[in-house]
């Protein structure tokens, strides 16, 4: 699996990357017919990202079916892969109709294979029927609690006084995130919500149990997604607050899986994820 959180794993603030690092990974060089290359973001952990991975193959995605948009992502993450050299994304396109497309894309690193996404892209209908979740009742991005940076122009806040990093802070195994990015750029608004989206709930897991935290995450502590799925319900800007709202539903068996949901500050529902993660003791040098 890849690298679970990208700063979050020891609550220690910046990780030297920035938005903009991000966005660049997305500029994708083609290789041959359905295979592209890209460049890896480093953020000072010892793997590869999972969000810039999921993010690169959304960015392949929307290359290889221009009239359509992404509708959901579900990315299987089998190895590690090395944020010091490129990875290269192969997509093989299932279906292609007025209305859906399906295809997945391949990610690899030299002979490693690093993981692999299904997306379902879509064009828009009419509604029929329409129906969503609220958004929960939480202090407003003003009243919540800026955390250190992980990547340079990327605000987020908690929506309580939570300390992920810390062992003995205890707490439900939820967790309420304001978040926005400073940019404008067109279509960055749903890589950067992959970004986002992949590394809190391994963190959400760890809050009911005392002596354990994201700051042993790579040290003491093996951590990391093993799945994570993202659908878009609807539209948004990379520049507008977000709140996104973490559930830790099952921790058991060395794995935890959780869920999230995604509202703009006006109410609106615009994404859901769900992720499989593996949170285990370390079992030897560079164990993950």
């Amino acid at each position: 699996m890849v690298s679970g959180a990208s700063g979050t794993s020891g609550a220690s603030g910046a990780s030297g990357a920035s938005v903009d690092d991000v966005l660049d990974a997305l500029r994708l060089r083609s290789l041959d017919a359905g295979v592209w290359q890209g460049d890896c973001v480093t953020t000072g952990g010892p793997a590869v990202f999972g969000g810039q991975l999921i993010g690169q193959a959304l960015a392949v995605a929307a290359a290889a079916h221009p009239g359509k948009s992404v509708r959901s992502i579900h990315t299987t993450f089998a190895r590690t892969g090395r944020p010091d050299a490129p990875v290269t994304l192969t997509v093989d396109t299932l279906h292609e109709g007025r209305t859906f497309a399906g295809l997945t894309v391949s990610v690899g690193q030299g002979q490693r294979r690093l993981a692999r996404a299904q997306l379902l892209l879509d064009a828009p209908d009419d509604d029929l029927i329409r129906h969503a979740s609220a958004l929960p009742d939480v202090p407003k991005p003003d009243e919540a609690y800026p955390q250190p940076p992980m990547l340079d122009g990327w605000e987020y806040r908690f929506t309580e006084d939570v300390d992920l990093g810390d062992p003995d802070a205890v707490g439900p195994p939820e967790l309420r995130v304001w978040s926005r990015f400073h940019t404008s750029r067109p279509g960055a608004a749903h890589p950067l919500l992959a970004w986002a989206s992949v590394g809190f709930l391994i963190g959400t897991a760890l809050r009911p149990h005392p002596g354990l935290g994201l700051a042993q995450a790579h040290h003491t502590l093996s951590t990391g997604p093993v799945t994570h799925a993202l659908t878009f319900h609807d539209e948004f800007a990379a520049d507008e607050w977000l709140l996104l709202t973490f559930r830790s539903t099952f921790a058991g068996g060395g794995r935890a899986y959780g869920t999230g949901e995604v509202h703009t500050a006006g109410g609106r529902l615009v994404a859901s994820c769900s992720q499989d993660a593996m949170i285990r003791r370390t079992t030897g040098p560079g164990a993950l």
